[in-house]
């Protein structure tokens, strides 16, 4: 019995490194590859360093409007 688990446990180990190789995508070896992705990633950093920069004055105008409407809230009324 031990034997036929041994051998079923070898047999899914092989299948699954099989299925790992044929599914795993090739690094970048050559430095072609790696020259022509500098340039991409150079647009991605700029892209996510204009997202933050969007989201820090997003933040910034909502302190605003908080600010704005705590004023508003504490100012008294004007009677007519």
């Amino acid at each position: 019995m031990n034997q036929v688990l041994r051998n079923v446990l070898v047999a899914g180990a092989a299948v699954a490194a099989v299925s790992v190789a044929a599914c795993s995508k090739p690094a970048a070896t050559s430095s072609a590859d790696s020259t022509a992705a500098a340039p991409a990633a150079a647009d991605a950093a700029a892209a996510s360093s204009s997202a933050m920069d969007a989201a820090a004055a997003a933040s910034s105008a909502a302190d605003a409007s908080k600010a704005a409407a705590t004023d508003a809230a504490a100012a008294p009324a004007k009677s007519q």
